[in-house]
């Protein structure tokens, strides 16, 4: 199989997705992207295609990244600033950061306010009244700086692929030597979350797919190839 081609074609495809979603959220929200807000239904509209390119730019990443041979340096972190001529140290240009990994699925179980025991002593005070949430509403306007943010790392990543494949690399040999800059905190050992991949769309649902869907399928796929995983 050619993997270098792949990659490419993948690449491409993403990059389409992407000039879609941009030119859905619009030109002036992503240049004054701080005070600027889109409808509740056009935002839910972008997070809805952006999830699942957002997961096949991390298998994408990781597809790049097979074989692809590091060295290690300071624990497994590249240094973060170079010397300067005083004697300090001169910090890289903050870039737009990327998560290598799939945010895990939360258990958490939110209790409506409805089953909030209402607890009162008669005639000294009165049971909290239960405040009725007004439904949204399509039109409700939604801060946009989040959702601009997050289009434009996911370019940086499509236009720089080779970098963010040598940070996957760089987990994976610090992995393989149990390299643990950070001692007894929790760490990913798996970069996948287990189940399907956000943002995942089933055949059933396929009706009114988007071609992101159809790349993040592809990209799930050879990601497990490239990482070894045969089940």
């Amino acid at each position: 199989m050619d993997w270098n081609a792949a990659v490419e074609k993948h690449r491409e495809a993403l990059k389409r997705v992407l000039a879609t979603l941009v030119a859905m959220a619009g030109f002036p929200v992503l240049h004054a992207c701080g005070g600027a807000t889109l409808p509740r239904r056009l935002h839910r509209a972008l997070l809805a295609l952006l999830r699942p390119a957002e997961a096949a730019a991390r298998r994408l990443v990781i597809v790049a990244a097979r074989g692809l041979v590091v060295e290690l340096t300071m624990g497994g972190r590249k240094p973060v600033g170079i010397p300067n001529g005083g004697g300090g140290t001169r910090a890289t240009p903050p870039r737009p950061g990327f998560r290598l990994f799939d945010p895990l699925p939360r258990w958490a179980r939110r209790t409506p306010q409805a089953a909030v025991p209402r607890i009162s002593v008669p005639g000294f005070n009165a049971p909290f009244p239960i405040m009725e949430r007004r439904a949204p509403s399509p039109h409700d306007p939604i801060g946009a700086a989040p959702l601009a943010r997050r289009l434009q790392t996911l370019g940086s990543v499509l236009d720089d692929l080779p970098r963010h494949a040598r940070r996957f690399a760089r987990w994976q040999a610090a992995k393989a030597e149990k390299n643990d800059p950070r001692p007894g905190r929790f760490r990913r050992i798996w970069p996948l979350r287990p189940g399907r991949p956000p943002g995942h769309r089933s055949r059933r649902r396929r009706r009114s797919a988007h071609e992101v869907h159809a790349v993040l399928d592809d990209l799930h796929g050879l990601a497990l190839w490239a990482l070894g995983d045969t089940s």
